[in-house]
């Protein structure tokens, strides 16, 4: 109610001023035109007397057709400067029209009034456009003038002095919405553009200096602290290049959300953000080809294994956007399902959810939930994949990750599944851990599979995942966050990287193009070495490397090794596919009969026999190098 009374009073005020902007352009106007004398003839007095009423009645009227009373004009801009233009013009015409219509038909020397001159029309028409874009343009004025008067009386040290690297139209946008809004606590000093024609040139008051290679000589001549990125069209080439420079200047960084973001999560293209390592991958994220995919989702009944993971969860998430006829989340832990369950409801009002709890290694179980249920498509995420621990205890690594495998892989090929997904790792490519070595395994399960049943089975082969339970980036922001040492296993290892989103997204896409038996890989782009990412991830929490936050070497830990591979030598070229990122590796012929012999050995000495369940995994796995430590058996 107190909103609608002020919206009210404001449109009052406003109608007020336009009626006084009217009347004052048409005085003046004959001011003018008489050269400086006021009516000199009696009739143009009673003329102007018995006009005026309906001359302002006809501008406030087309100032409402023209929406000028909803207009926020505190934030008007060259948009808000047309509809002045037109809204007045079309005033102005239609009472030019109406004078001289009306002089001819009524015999107005009885009244003694006329119609105006030619020239009082004219020159009224551009009085007016003054006047009236003058009164709405002083409220931008006022606004700005506020925003100073409360930068001056607050802390300076609560102000950053921000560059501005982008002098197209997203930064435009930016600064002038750090200038009129002084809850942003940014004073845009500086901006930054690689185009050599904007040098010099100035937006809404900041000037251009220089491109990317002036960033650190700018960024201490003008006290910079904060720098923000504004170029969201802009390629993660391009991107990281730039903030790779940026990160050597010690200020904070922030950027804008890139255009994927805005388009698929809605986000606010001037939400300032600060800038994630994700920023710094050095290639475009994945996208989906979503007339592929919706075929084979919408209106099926899909289940995700392990489906309160890291790509578990994102799975679920980017699947409930297919509209599906019902997802089944299945998952031994309950708190990951249950949570994962209410953000699922409250962002799909309409999704068909049902949460199960259970193991894959539990056949009897998953044997109900795929007689009950009959899904259409499955995507097995449910494994074990911490490298460390799994060498520990590798007996719990088979039986999770490869029966686990073949329960999920049997229970399709029964009950008529369309598609299954297994999730895989680059890890399995010459693996030198038991984790990597059951992974590959469980490759060989769908290959097996796929040419023995109707189903179509296909891997998928990532490398790590930015952000996932037990990856490097959240280890490195605690160890950060307590002050350091950040520590790295060695100097020169290194691994190929990929978002949370950009793994499901690859699944999901596979999805669509499965045929049967393919493992897709995915074009990850250059390695990322990981004490490069340990030292901007230091950076970009505006310390420095080595001064503020040690990095120690803590010595490779066992099973890992300081690269990791997306193609076995045998597997040769890939293949390509319809997107220009995922490709097909080459299936590897192996012996069916001794391949299911050796996987019912393996099932027999599992967790019971370590020595022997490690010498099969070899024979299954022969490009497998590594050796588990002997421990498993003390906790069986």
């Amino acid at each position: 109610m107190k909103n609608r009374k002020a919206t009210f009073g404001n449109s009052f005020i406003q109608i007020i001023i336009d009626i006084l902007c009217v009347f004052f352009s048409y005085w003046i106007a004959f001011i003018l035109r008489y050269d400086g004398q006021i009516f000199p003839r009696d009739y143009d007095l009673e003329s102007f007397r018995a006009w005026m009423p309906w001359i302002i009645g006809i501008y406030i009227i087309s100032f409402f057709l023209f929406r000028f009373y909803s207009t926020m004009w505190q934030f008007a801009s060259l948009d808000e400067l047309l509809l002045i233009f037109y809204g007045t013009t079309f005033a102005a015409l239609i009472v030019t029209i109406t004078g001289f219509t009306f002089s001819q038909q009524i015999s107005w020397q009885i009244l003694h009034v006329r119609r105006f001159p030619w020239g009082v029309y004219i020159m009224a028409w551009v009085i007016a456009i003054f006047l009236v874009g003058a009164s709405r343009f002083s409220f931008r004025l006022v606004r700005r003038m506020k925003r100073k008067s409360q930068i001056n009386k607050q802390d300076p040290e609560e102000f950053h002095r921000v560059m501005v690297i982008g002098a197209g139209e997203m930064g435009s946008m930016v600064i002038k919405d750090m200038k009129n809004a002084p809850e942003s606590k940014g004073i845009p000093v500086i901006a930054i553009d690689d185009d050599r024609r904007k040098r010099g040139t100035r937006i809404h008051g900041v000037k251009v200096v220089g491109g990317r290679e002036s960033i650190p000589k700018m960024a201490a001549r003008y006290n910079i602290d904060q720098i923000l990125l504004a170029i969201a069209s802009a390629k993660k080439e391009e991107k990281q290049a730039i903030l790779n420079i940026c990160a050597k200047t010690g200020c904070q960084l922030k950027t804008i959300p890139a255009l994927y973001e805005i388009i698929e999560d809605s986000a606010d293209p001037l939400k300032i953000r600060d800038v994630d390592i994700i920023d710094l991958l050095g290639r475009d994220e994945i996208h989906l080809n979503t007339e592929e995919i919706s075929g084979y989702l919408k209106n099926k009944t899909v289940l995700v294994t392990g489906g309160g993971g890291s790509i578990g969860s994102e799975l679920c998430r980017q699947i409930a956007y297919f509209n599906p006829k019902k997802l089944i989340i299945f998952d031994i832990y309950e708190n990951n399902a249950y949570d994962l369950q209410n953000e699922l409801l409250m962002r799909f009002k309409h999704l068909n959810l049902e949460v199960l709890i259970g193991s894959v290694r539990d056949k009897a179980r998953i044997e109900h939930i795929f007689s009950v249920c009959r899904p259409d498509v499955v995507f097995h995420a449910a494994a074990h994949k911490h490298v460390p621990l799994m060498e520990l205890s590798p007996g719990e690594a088979v039986k999770n990750n490869v029966f686990g495998t073949l329960n999920v892989a049997e229970m399709c090929d029964k009950f008529g599944v369309k598609r299954m997904v297994l999730i895989s790792t680059d890890k399995a490519v010459n693996p030198t851990n038991i984790m990597g070595a059951t992974k590959r395994i469980c490759e060989l399960i769908i290959q097996y599979y796929s040419r023995h049943s109707k189903t179509d089975y296909v891997a998928v082969r990532f490398g790590n995942v930015l952000g996932s339970n037990g990856s490097v980036i959240p280890l490195f922001k605690k160890q950060i966050a307590n002050g350091g040492p950040v520590t790295v296993t060695h100097p020169d290892i290194i691994r190929y990287f990929m978002t949370i989103p950009e793994a499901a997204r690859l699944v999901i896409q596979a999805g669509g193009m499965a045929h049967g038996g393919e493992i897709f890989v995915l074009d990850m782009g250059q390695p990322v070495k990981i004490v490069d990412l340990a030292r901007n991830l230091i950076r970009l929490s505006g310390l420095q490397p080595d001064i503020d936050i040690k990095i120690v070497y803590t010595g490779l830990r066992p099973g890992e090794k300081l690269y990791e591979e997306l193609l076995l030598d045998s597997e040769g070229g890939c293949q390509k596919t319809s997107h220009e990122l995922i490709y097909i590796g080459t299936p590897i012929p192996f012996n069916e009969e001794t391949f299911i012999s050796q996987i019912e050995q393996l099932r027999k000495v599992a967790g019971v026999d370590n020595v022997k369940m490690m010498e099969i995994v070899h024979e299954l796995v022969p490009t497998y190098t590594g050796h588990a430590e002997q421990t498993d058996a003390l906790a069986n």
